[in-house]
């Protein structure tokens, strides 16, 4: 008896191939790839970028706010030091024109130029230094020179009265006992509270742009005109702080 004839089986692929494919897992596997992804991923970032800048430009405004608020503070605080430092300097000038009044063999002669104080007064074979470099610039003026204050110049008349006012009324002989100052002390009340006094104040601000005139000077004042946030013996302008070994 014959085998009944076979018919051939189909390989799993040729039935695969007759399968149709379905919409839906077509779709599926498409949003599997990784474009897709990444356009599923990139829109929230976007959105957090932008709340980031938001943020960002919030927090500059507040910065710009606080900073406008702070310049005036930050300007008078700078020239507060600026005029701490011009008075530690004024106070260093008096202190070596006081020194070269008491020089040996000096007979109690005033200094005529910034230079003589710089280069010192003779010590032995040398010269001992009584003011610094520095010291002798003025830091409240652009151009950093000092303007040389006479006896009888009118800003030292004034210096004398404000001190006085300053002083209680107290009278001037009494603020400066010392024996080799007295003559000039003495010399300066001689010309009266009115006496070589300015009818015509300069103006506030600006500079002092005169040229210091020769002669013996017994102080030193800075040429700015600008007003003071410091006081020096109650005084609240630059220009009108005198300092002199005479009134200390």
């Amino acid at each position: 008896m014959k085998n009944p004839k076979r018919h051939p089986t189909r390989t799993a692929q040729q039935a695969a191939a007759t399968i149709p494919a379905r919409p839906s897992l077509v779709r599926t596997m498409e949003a599997n790839t990784p474009r897709a992804a990444r356009r599923k991923t990139s829109s929230p970032r976007a959105g957090e970028s932008g709340y980031t800048l938001v943020a960002l430009l919030a927090l500059m405004t507040i910065l710009l706010i606080v900073l406008t608020a702070a310049a005036p503070s930050i300007r008078q605080q700078k020239q507060r030091e600026l005029e701490m430092e011009a008075i530690a300097r004024g106070e260093e000038v008096a202190e070596a024109i006081n020194l070269y009044i008491r020089r040996p063999g000096g007979g109690g002669t005033l200094p005529t130029t910034m230079e003589q104080l710089v280069e010192g007064i003779p010590f032995g074979t040398k010269k001992k230094q009584i003011l610094r470099a520095s010291a002798a610039r003025d830091p409240l003026s652009s151009s950093g020179e000092w303007r040389l204050i006479r006896l009888t110049d009118p800003e030292m008349i004034e210096f004398k009265e404000a001190v006085r006012q300053y002083a209680g009324e107290r009278p001037l002989t009494t603020l400066t006992r010392d024996t080799i100052l007295q003559p000039y002390v003495a010399r300066i009340i001689n010309l009266g509270s009115a006496g070589g006094s300015s009818d015509s104040e300069p103006p506030s601000g600006g500079e002092d742009s005169s040229t210091n005139t020769g002669g013996p000077f017994i102080g030193v004042a800075s040429r700015s005109r600008r007003a003071s946030v410091l006081t020096y013996y109650g005084i609240e302008r630059h220009d009108q702080w005198v300092f002199t070994p005479l009134f200390r």
